[in-house]
């Protein structure tokens, strides 16, 4: 199909915040990106691809200082490097922008005249409490321990001269065209969040120019000042397109815009499904269809931290496992809502069981029994009767299922599920070569032709998969392919069973696609990473002189303005009502007597082990009506259990809880899923149940004794 005929697929995702290394978790979004991207080629679409580097603010500033560098010269180095990561990880992006680039520059400049000009944008002041690592604002209530809530870092009072932005203006359409397109946020739970927590409740105007630091694009009425974080980094997704503020639009904008989907984390979606709607109403754009907020990818042995040496990064996980298996990984190990873990032993796991051995070991065995048995000669001889037939058919009808799974779960976005369901042409792949028993048949030369036959059958559903995984493991397919002496296939001809030539011949020397690890080889490796890590932040605390180093996450700058002067009153948002303490309810409760269970002692008290956990993921339990598996952080270790709560509590509730578990329960398999404690409950006379939390924030790990 002619490009022009195509149409057209505008994909982004969030742009980095150069403040420093992007670890995995920042990496999987591009990764995660990048496999949407390429699938949606492979089904015809003209996709643009974009992502990109947040390089302004106080931070950066402060960073430079410690650095003894240019704001400009730091934010050069970093960004390459992420750019550096972004192309190890062969990811296939279209445009790499930058918000430092002149082009972008000079547009914010125009976008926020339009604005003001508008009266949209007005002047005041905000006071408030001032994270700088988060670059945000908070209310006194909303401190923790008189910290900032999201990083932990002292606030500071500050008071400023500023922009603000007139939220509250269009927030009713906002909350119009979110209720009448469903599509809009994405999974449904950040949807409801969006709703309940900050549009319903009523939005507050935002800050949008600061004076207290320099590094920012200036306000050219108004040079003093400069604009501030979200103005000037979400407007990347139409300035990098070719938006000009003066209506003289590039080519680009006209084909692409409104992008199909936004690819952001869970953490920014407020900016992206809220502020970002509302600056394109005003500049009276269409709104992105749909924007996506995935879940994070977690450590698992607990938060990633530099001074622990236990952050992972992509190149060094590369070093160890090779491209596609890390790309694999972070887009297999990924729910669709809740987070995922990732650490050096599961990556282990899965190299050795899903690559080394259902894919690796599938191809190496079928190319080496064609070469053996036929001198690497791959005919369709069409030899099946009776049982064989239906075991051909079988496998047949397994692997188009697949292909039509695949392209079902990618529409939905469950790069998961989709990835999975390839894996299942592997595996039954795998279970036909048990079936057929080849090295049987080649023991009977009247059995040849059946021979020929299931080998062609086993190199027609490879290349098949093979083809399919080009969007998540492009360099994998590509040697899988090339030893089959096959063609892509294209999704279009995914249809149908046996279009591979007959007569090909495939390499006489298969390539191991993924070797075997030991694990304890790769521990050694991970310790020497840990320790190059923790030596590397020493040094970089020392430089730094604040004894933090360069830890931090790059949050929500803002402010509210409020009042008929223009005073701003601090926050980062409007308060959702809430503290996350459970309340005491409104009628009275019963008491419950219970039938009281033998008498036991001490000692056999003591053999329990209590400790709080934290609920870092959670999922239903396929098929069953009752169950709930939660992965629960207890100290340094992920435990997996299963609860029966499934009709008091949904998997998006359960995330973040700090709950009493169980946690030397000898594990059990519920519904096929293993269960390694439990999470204590209370119940009243109804069969209502409620997790037992305990009184005060406590640290997962802690006994309950």
């Amino acid at each position: 199909m002619c490009s022009s005929c195509k149409k057209p697929y505008y994909i982004t995702t969030a742009i980095a915040y150069t403040s420093g290394k992007p670890h995995i978790g920042n990496t999987y979004e591009i990764v995660l990106a990048d496999s949407i991207a390429r699938f949606r080629r492979e089904q015809g679409y003209d996709v643009r691809f974009q992502t990109g580097t947040d390089e302004h603010g106080q931070k950066i500033e402060e960073k430079a200082a410690q650095a003894g560098v240019t704001p400009k010269a730091f934010v050069d180095q970093v960004a390459g490097q992420i750019k550096e990561i972004w192309d190890l990880m062969n990811t296939s992006y279209d445009k790499f922008i930058r918000t430092t680039d002149a082009d972008h520059e000079a547009q914010v400049q125009k976008i926020f005249k339009k604005l003001y000009d508008q009266g949209d944008i007005y002047k005041g002041y905000y006071e408030g409490l001032y994270c700088t690592p988060c670059e945000s604002f908070f209310t006194e209530s909303q401190l923790v321990d008189g910290k900032c809530p999201d990083c932990g870092r002292p606030v500071q009072p500050a008071k400023e001269e500023a922009y603000f932005f007139r939220m509250s203006k269009y927030a009713p359409r906002l909350i119009e065209h979110i209720n009448s397109h469903p599509e809009f946020i994405q999974p449904v739970s950040r949807k409801n969040e969006m709703m309940n927590n900050f549009l319903l409740p009523g939005l507050q105007d935002l800050c949008v120019s600061r004076t207290s630091f320099s590094w920012g694009i200036p306000v050219s009425f108004d040079p003093k000042h400069v604009t501030y974080v979200w103005l000037d980094a979400l407007t990347n997704y139409i300035t990098g397109l070719g938006y000009d503020g003066d209506g003289n639009h590039g080519e680009l904008f006209g084909k692409y815009w409104p992008a199909d989907l936004h690819l952001i984390g869970k953490d920014i979606i407020r900016f992206h499904t809220i502020y970002w709607p509302i600056f394109l109403m005003a500049l009276d754009l269409p709104l992105p269809k749909q924007i996506f907020g995935h879940p994070w990818l977690l450590q698992g042995d607990g938060k990633m931290s530099k001074s622990k040496g236990n952050v992972l990064y992509a190149d060094d996980l590369v070093n160890v496992f090779g491209v596609d298996a890390v790309r694999y990984f972070v887009l297999h190990e990924m729910p669709f809502e809740n987070d995922g873990v990732i650490s050096w032993e599961l990556m282990v796991e899965r190299m050795n069981s899903d690559l080394a051995n259902i894919l690796g070991n599938l191809v190496n065995r079928t190319i080496s029994m064609s070469n053996k048995y036929f001198g690497g000669l791959v005919e369709n001889k069409g030899a099946a009767e009776g049982e064989e037939a239906a075991l051909d058919e079988d496998l047949k009808a397994s692997v188009l299922a697949a292909v039509k799974k695949t392209v079902e779960k990618m529409d939905q976005l469950r790069v998961a599920d989709a990835i999975t369901a390839i894996f299942e042409i592997f595996r039954r792949c795998n279970k036909y070569i048990d079936e057929t028993m080849p090295w049987a048949l080649a023991k009977d030369e009247a059995k040849k032709d059946r021979l020929a036959t299931v080998l062609y059958n086993l190199t027609e559903s490879i290349v098949i998969g093979a083809s399919l995984l080009s969007s998540f493991m492009p360099e994998t397919s590509e040697k899988i392919l090339s030893q089959l002496n096959a063609e892509k296939r294209e999704l279009s001809q995914m249809d149908s069973f046996g279009l591979y030539p007959s007569g090909t011949s495939v390499t006489d020397k298969p390539q191991i696609l993924f070797a075997r690890l030991d694990l304890k080889e790769v521990m050694v490796k991970a310790e020497e990473i840990q320790k190059a890590q923790m030596a590397a932040h020493a040094a970089e605390s020392a430089q730094a002189g604040d004894g933090q180093g360069a830890a931090g996450a790059s949050g929500a700058g803002q402010a509210q303005a409020g009042g008929a002067d223009g005073a701003a009153s601090a926050g980062s948002a409007a308060d959702a009502g809430t503290d996350g303490t459970a309340g005491t309810g409104s009628a009275a409760q019963k008491e419950i007597d219970l039938e009281p269970k033998p008498e036991i002692t001490y000692e056999d008290f003591a053999k329990l082990q209590f400790q709080v956990g934290e609920i870092i993921a959670c999922e239903a339990v396929p098929k069953s009506k009752k169950l709930l598996c939660s992965k629960v952080k207890v100290g340094s270790q992920v435990h997996q259990i299963v609860s029966g709560i499934k009709a008091h509590y949904t998997p998006e509730e359960m995330v973040g809880k700090k709950v009493m578990v169980v946690t030397n329960l000898k594990p059990a398999k519920l519904a096929g899923v293993l269960s390694e404690g439990v999470l204590l409950c209370a119940e009243d006379a109804e069969g209502n149940l409620a997790l037992m939390k305990p009184e005060k924030d406590m640290p997962a790990g802690a006994e309950i004794c």
